[in-house]
């Protein structure tokens, strides 16, 4: 076949979803699409959607898996909000992924996948791509299945074995519809397929095959380009929240000079950064993939207590699990982070989808006075510094720290700048050094010269509690001559750690652990807004829903409203001066994941009569219902 004249469309940005079932490779499509994007220099904001089920029935809509990429030639915080073209491996894809293609989109369908079998799985009485349905969109019947076999034919491949071939077919129709590059993605299969020769070539061959196809046939005029994005220069790197999550650590411990512990257990959306961490034994971490999840919360507290950087992660299942040994943490005041990489919930939920209903949870839910700090990220890339700062205040003020993410931060992915290692931010660690015979001094913390300070007759010992400015008490690490200390989780008498009932002590303890975690807004910088400093509407936001506040008041204040944005980064202490902030507007706007959990907190602590938007469906607002909302509020 000859190839045909294309018409070039250049477009500002545009929205791609691959769907399928979730043994056609989707994820692997989308993200090579992503990476190719990238290398092209735009800028990205991902997506992926996994199914719930581990082994759903092929062909059934609870099996459907999906990837977005949203690439632009400008900067771009969400995924989009619909999508401009849709590639759909089977009917059950096609049913539950059409609602989000745009009028006008580019609808490919796999010919072969719509029989009578597929069709009665997804729900359709009448096959969508004969009966008119479809009408609105720009529709592309492609037989998939039988392309990428005849372009496989020779290799002595099974049916089974052609067939899985079939995502790099459709990558490679994509690749051409939006002028993308084959090579990344050459270099890709040589290096993942290379020791089996016939399936890299196969999979070479399906790739060309899908870029050719578009390239000759008629039926496809149109070819799409956005140009390279203007962003701020530097050296850049695709990444993922999970893998920055993980870097990030790497980082602090290296700057803070201290082996990383990491102690989890499996639980998705968070296992990847226990993966991630395993293959940098060489930066000297220490993964332990646990028994359950007590046991990894226990065995990061005995990390810490040797004087380690100590961290475990898990999703909110397994932070339920971790909150006696959380309560251990705070009680004995070591220095931790504790990350929780929210999904929907309660009890096993929605393992796959996206939640932030996890905020009581690290904030107050702990039994008795339990206060910890809690800051969360906002994207995939400041998940890296959101561990540096957490890192910080953990080691600063004695205390385990919670990091919040989430399932769409984690799984999602953008252009990161990689920082340079001399910029970074140092985090100065100090341990008390030996206590000989009553003269050493333990940086500080050894009271030599006091008479009987705890009642016992001792005089020139070690004072595990007695604290500083900040009211951190010493960092002791066990095996150190003199400095030998009682821990657990009794309540300790303040200055010596003894085990002390009394009712004025135990009053006076938990006012000092409140305090010391309240000290920390100290070290915090005061809330920005993006904005007006007053007007009709703030939006406030934290965690993953970031990206769609910040671009939906960005559109209300290019159509003159006054209306500003605050993210929250730092969820307990809150910022200083929050609660003035709060109280410039006339209206209030809380966008959460949830119910209503970040709303809560900021009406009872200020008084602030705010205004929730609440979506619980384990997907992320689209910028489209947040513009709507704002627009409702301030007219």
């Amino acid at each position: 076949m000859l190839a045909t004249e294309k018409e070039i469309n250049v477009l500002e940005e545009a929205t791609v979803r691959f769907c399928g079932d979730s043994g056609d490779g989707m994820q692997l499509a989308g993200t090579q699409f992503t990476n190719t994007s990238a290398l092209q220099g735009n800028d990205i904001a991902t997506f992926p959607d996994f199914p719930a089920e581990i082994r759903a029935p092929r062909g059934t809509k609870a099996g459907v898996s999906g990837f977005q990429i949203h690439f632009s030639s400008r900067e771009i915080f969400t995924p989009g909000d619909t999508v401009d073209a849709l590639v759909a491996m089977n009917p059950a894809a096609l049913a539950t992924n059409l609602s989000d293609l745009r009028d006008g989109g580019i609808l490919i369908c796999d010919d072969a996948e719509f029989e009578k079998k597929g069709l009665e799985q997804a729900g359709y009485k009448t096959n969508p791509l004969e009966d008119g349905s479809l009408s609105k969109f720009k529709l592309h019947r492609v037989n998939i299945t039988k392309l990428t076999r005849l372009s496989v034919e020779g290799l002595g491949l099974g049916t089974k074995e052609a067939d899985r071939c079939r995502n790099f077919f459709a990558m490679g129709l994509v690749f051409w519809l939006y002028d993308r590059s084959l090579e990344p993605t050459l270099r890709f299969i040589t290096d993942k397929f290379g020791k089996r020769p016939e399936v890299a070539q196969a999979n070479e061959r399906a790739l060309k095959a899908g870029y050719n196809y578009g390239e000759t046939v008629e039926g496809m005029s149109t070819q799409y380009q956005v140009q390279k994005a203007v962003l701020k220069p530097g050296k850049y790197r695709n990444i993922m929240g999970n893998q920055a999550t993980a870097y990030g650590l790497i980082a602090a411990a290296r700057l803070s000079k201290k082996r990383l512990f990491m102690g989890a257990y499996p639980i998705t959306p968070a296992s990847d950064v226990l993966h991630e961490l395993s293959v940098f034994k060489h930066f000297d971490v220490l993964t332990f993939q646990a028994e359950d999840e007590i046991a990894a919360m226990t065995a990061t507290i005995g990390a810490a207590f040797a004087g380690e950087f100590a961290v475990t992660a898990s999703s909110g299942p397994g932070i339920a699990l971790k909150g006696e040994g959380m309560g251990l943490a705070v009680m004995t005041e070591l220095p931790m982070l504790i990350i929780n990489v929210q999904r929907g919930g309660p009890s096993t939920g929605l393992p796959t989808k996206t939640e932030q209903a996890d905020l009581f949870q690290a904030v107050l839910g702990r039994n008795g006075e339990c206060p910890m700090p809690v800051i969360a990220a906002r994207s995939p890339g400041d998940c890296f510094d959101s561990v540096l700062e957490a890192w910080r205040i953990a080691v600063e003020y004695m205390t385990p720290v919670m990091l919040l993410t989430d399932g769409y931060i984690a799984n999602g992915s953008e252009p990161w700048p990689i920082p340079k290692a001399a910029e970074l931010p140092r985090v100065t660690v100090t341990h008390p050094g030996p206590l000989v015979n009553g003269n050493g001094h333990a940086n500080g913390h050894a009271n030599g010269s006091a008479d009987d300070p705890d009642g016992y007759g001792e005089k020139s010992k070690f004072l595990p509690y007695l604290r500083d400015q900040k009211l951190a008490r010493p960092w002791a690490v066990p095996g150190t001559v003199g400095l030998e200390h009682r821990i657990g989780g009794l309540e300790k008498q303040d200055i010596t750690g003894n085990v002390n009932y009394e009712a004025e002590n135990h009053q006076h303890m938990v006012n000092t652990r409140a305090q010391k975690v309240a000290n920390v807004a100290d070290s915090i910088p005061l809330q920005e807004v993006n904005g007006p400093t007053s007007g009709d509407l703030l939006v406030v936001s934290w965690g993953g829903t970031y990206g769609a506040c910040a671009t939906a008041v960005q559109k209300a204040q290019s159509a003159g409203k006054a209306v500003a944005h605050a993210h929250l980064r730092y969820l307990n202490p809150f910022p200083k001066n929050l609660g003035d902030l709060l109280k410039s507007y006339k209206k209030v706007l809380v966008p959460e994941l949830n119910m209503g959990q970040l709303n809560l907190l900021l009406r009872g602590k200020y008084l602030v009569d705010c205004i929730g938007y609440n979506k619980v469906q384990g997907k992320p607002f689209s910028v489209g219902e947040l513009v709507s909302k704002i627009y409702e509020l301030v007219g």
